[in-house]
Parts: C-alpha cells; sequence; structure tokens
C-alpha cells in the first residue's frame, strides 16, 4: 500500500523490540484513577454540570475520530497498534498524515472528555501528568525503535510530520 513501508525484508538479527514496557491506555486510566481518589477525598468542583457536559461532548468527537481512524489504518495493514508489540509496516496515512501520535491524542481527549462529563476535575488537572509519562516511557522509546526498523522512511516521515498537533498552513 501507498504510504507504508513493511518490515518483512528485515533480516530475524535486525528485528528490534521497542522498549515500551506499558500499554498507554493503563497510563491514562491510572492516572485517571489517581484523579478519582483525589477527587473523593479533596473534592473541586468547576464548572456547571451542564458547561462540563458541553465540553465533555466536545472532547469525545475528537477522541473517537482519532483513536477510531488510527486503530482502523492499523488494521488495514494488519499491523499492531500496541507499542510493546514489533511493528510490520510503518503506518503515515489517514490521521498520521497530519500528526504522528492520533491515538495518544485521542486517547487524552477522551480522558479530558471523562474528567468533565464525570467532574473529575484532579484528573483533569493531572492530564499533564499522563502526557509526560506517555512522551518519556512511550513516544520517545518507540519512536527510537521506528527510526531503527525503517530507517530513512521513518526520519523523513518525522521531519514531515508534527508528533502532536497538526501544522495549520498559516
Amino acid at each position: 500500500m501507498a504510504g507504508m513501508k513493511t518490515a518483512d525484508s528485515m533480516s530475524p538479527n535486525t528485528a528490534y523490540r521497542s522498549g515500551v514496557k506499558i500499554v498507554p491506555p493503563s497510563v491514562f486510566a491510572g492516572v485517571f484513577a489517581i484523579g478519582l481518589l483525589l477527587q473523593h477525598f479533596f473534592s473541586l468542583a468547576w464548572p456547571p454540570k451542564t458547561v462540563g457536559h458541553v465540553a465533555a461532548l466536545l472532547c469525545f468527537l475528537p477522541a473517537v475520530v482519532l483513536a477510531g481512524w488510527a486503530l482502523i489504518c492499523f488494521r488495514l495493514v494488519r499491523t499492531s497498534p500496541l507499542p510493546i508489540r514489533p511493528s510490520t509496516t510503518l503506518v503515515t496515512t489517514g490521521p498520521y498524515r497530519l500528526i504522528r501520535n492520533p491515538m495518544y491524542v485521542g486517547f487524552g481527549f477522551l480522558y479530558a472528555g471523562l474528567s468533565l462529563r464525570f467532574q473529575v476535575f484532579w484528573a483533569l488537572i493531572l492530564l499533564p501528568i499522563a502526557i509526560a509519562i506517555i512522551h518519556w516511557r512511550v513516544i520517545v522509546p518507540e519512536e527510537k525503535y521506528l527510526e531503527q526498523t525503517f530507517g530513512a522512511e521513518y526520519l523523513d516521515y518525522r521531519a514531515r510530520v508534527p508528533r502532536w498537533l497538526p501544522r495549520l498552513g498559516l
């Protein structure tokens, strides 16, 4: 398929593991759970419930679009979306044309939406910690792995496509 390079031609000696030892949704779930505990013991209440519900809906839409579309792209080329498993294909189509980590961005929107919907504002405050853990414990080793596995094609992709936010071309 265009826009994707497979790792099939690599010898078994050049197959790498990403070094990622955690599944990204578990990071978001764990940090959210800490937020729930903090909310239980040190309650924060803002904004009004209706505002939180509307804001949550605005977060759920990009969450479903980004994470769902990215997952479909992985399924179409039959490679694992889990960074703890080897990648057989470099996916650069779909949302991966816009940003390098649409699933993680989608999870971030989902996390924010759940925080707002259920008024777990400590979880919303802790979202940057979840993102930092994803960055340092998942993305950094995953990017090293992709560079080792796909070489120049990944380096070119990384130079063209931003990590978190799409370039708006303004």
